[in-house]
């Protein structure tokens, strides 16, 4: 398989990285895109939780707030009740 890239300026990108590192060009372009990759999956990953926190929060809301985490125990004993 073969990848051609025509621009004149990402050559040189990739040339300059694989001179500082001691990869190869096609090393410094897998890396790259791996780490790309990478940080798009985490950003996905975090939107996920945003989104799932959201939920959350809007059925707490919906069902009257926050859990009263006092209620949950006893006070005299403070054991779960």
């Amino acid at each position: 398989m073969s990848l051609n890239i025509k621009d004149e300026h990402i050559h040189d990108l990739v040339r300059r990285a694989a001179t500082r590192t001691g990869l190869s060009q096609t090393r410094v372009v897998e890396r790259a895109v791996v780490e790309l990759l990478a940080s798009l999956e985490a950003e996905a990953a975090a939107s996920g939780l945003d989104q799932l926190l959201d939920r959350v929060h809007a059925e707490l809301t919906a069902s009257g707030g926050a859990l009263d985490f006092d209620a949950l125990y006893d006070p005299e004993t403070e054991l779960p009740r």
